[in-house]
């Protein structure tokens, strides 16, 4: 079971008021280590249940090791701290550390290790306790201490003296850390953000509202701070700034390592960063990739970008999560047809039988390309060889036509797969409808405009004295799409 060390300071009145409903929330065992002094973390310690918590006299931006303290082997430490700022109630978290220089505790263009997932856990504990008169958020990476011994987070009540000393706001907060009983530090989905504002809005997004948990990030103004990185691949680079530039990607690198990630979203246009970024072997992605890739494997997720397109130039994901797939061809016409009776409908048949699908116009129609199931491996595990992919790719073809031909009968009065009566027709869905026919009409003396109307929407009307039923006046169309098809060699 994860083991969580809480970091209580003498120094900061929030803290001592938070781990005082820490001890009230719970039942705790009294503990006295007389091996280390009572200023650094002796004297009276507590644990419970997957929580140890120790005390010290230094504010928590000046504790370097805190875990050294401690006389279990945590799997990640809390430091239990207020916040000081212009943005009232609120309950924050973060993680340490200075992309550039240590101007609050810690060192130079050095990161502390980062927690993600336990860090999103504690975000959404914080919603759940959070009295109705606070906010919720997370701020960017800063301040001390950068060497903590385990991956860290700062959990914060904030931000003035009113809520550093609101026993509601203190409760709320030791609820919210013990919440993250048995939370392992990291996740499968995570990663590293760069640029934005203090508090972080876009990364706070992606914790809220995606399965992604995000690990140190470089607000707009610790990037300042640690001054424009170069690639390595800059063709005209400074001479005199080489020990710079590797500083720079060195703290980079580590904003990745000590998050546990490969993967950056970048906020504002910063392209010599992201130039380092890819330069360093992680990749760039928007938040649009985030959004649409979800928990999906990254190996299925790299397969699909690879053989059907990119996520960011259209690529939308499914329901299916089968490893092997087929690409297969959505006729325009089916398509189009299909959408201009219920797109909202159509989204969703390609959502529930597509492993992936193309779109267009910004991601609100449907493209020209799916990539459906073929095999029954496990979800980001290709299976080798055909293993009998043609037929199963044939019936997702089969359950997509289907789909698509319940839609047309929306509108139209009988639907139906025809097989091919000549060997210069395919398979296809035939569409047939009874409606009013305009050049019939006119041939028994009706005139355009309101009687037109009328026989369109199935009434009779007189025209000299005699009467023209809509039967008269009807024809039937009959309409044949294309079916969705295998792609062959994909």
């Amino acid at each position: 079971m994860t083991v969580i060390a809480i970091v209580e300071s003498r120094a900061d009145r929030a803290s001592t008021h938070i781990c005082d409903a820490l001890r009230d929330c719970v039942d705790w065992d009294e503990h006295e280590d007389e091996t280390r002094l009572d200023a650094d973390g002796g004297g009276t310690w507590y644990r419970t249940d997957g929580f140890e918590l120790r005390s010290f006299d230094d504010i928590h931006l000046e504790l370097e090791a805190p875990v050294d303290a401690f006389d279990c082997d945590p799997d990640l430490l809390v430091f239990a701290s207020r916040h000081a700022g212009d943005t009232g109630a609120l309950l924050t978290g973060h993680f340490t550390g200075n992309f550039g220089p240590a101007e609050f505790g810690g060192e130079n263009e050095a990161l502390a290790e980062a927690c993600p997932n336990a860090l999103a856990v504690l975000r959404e504990a914080f919603e759940e306790y959070a009295p109705s008169e606070y906010d919720v958020g997370l701020e960017c990476t800063h301040h001390g201490p950068t060497d903590v011994g385990c991956p860290s987070l700062f959990a914060e009540l904030g931000s003035s003296d009113e809520q550093w000393d609101d026993p509601a706001g203190a409760e709320a907060v030791a609820r919210a850390i013990l919440a993250l009983r048995g939370t392992e530090p990291h996740r499968e989905t995570q990663l590293v953000g760069f640029g934005g504002n203090h508090y972080v809005p876009r990364f706070e997004r992606i914790v809220r509202e995606t399965p992604w948990a995000v690990g140190h990030v470089g607000a707009d103004w610790a990037l300042e701070a640690m001054g424009e990185p170069d690639s390595d691949s800059d063709p005209d680079p400074d001479p005199d700034s080489d020990s710079e530039t590797e500083a720079h990607r060195d703290v980079i690198d580590r904003a990745f390592t000590a998050s546990e990630a490969d993967i950056a979203v970048v906020d504002d246009d910063r392209p010599a960063l992201e130039a380092v970024i890819e330069d360093l072997g992680y990749r760039v992605v928007s938040e649009t990739w985030v959004r649409a890739v979800g928990d999906r494997p990254l190996e299925a997720v790299d397969r699909v970008e690879s053989q059907l397109g990119e996520v960011d130039d259209g690529v939308r994901f499914g329901d299916r999560r089968e490893a092997s797939f087929a690409l297969v061809e959505l006729p325009e016409e089916l398509i189009g047809t299909a959408e201009g009776i219920d797109p909202d409908r159509v989204r969703g048949v390609l959502e529930t039988h597509a492993i992936a699908f193309e779109t267009t116009n910004g991601g609100s129609r449907i493209g020209a390309r799916a990539a459906v199931p073929t095999g029954t491996g496990s979800e980001g595990e290709a299976e080798d060889g055909d293993g009998g992919h043609n037929a199963e790719s044939l019936a997702a073809v089969d359950d997509l036509a289907a789909a698509l031909a319940d839609v047309l009968r929306e509108k139209y009065d009988d639907v139906r797969l025809e097989t091919p009566t000549s060997a210069s027709e395919t398979d296809a869905i035939v569409a047939r409808e009874v409606a009013f026919d305009p050049q019939l009409a006119a041939e028994l003396g009706v005139p355009e405009g309101p009687k037109f109307g009328a026989l369109a929407d199935g009434e009779s009307v007189t025209v000299d004295g005699e009467t023209i039923s809509p039967d008269d006046v009807r024809t039937e169309r009959r309409h044949r799409f294309s079916l969705p098809r295998r792609l062959e060699g994909e």
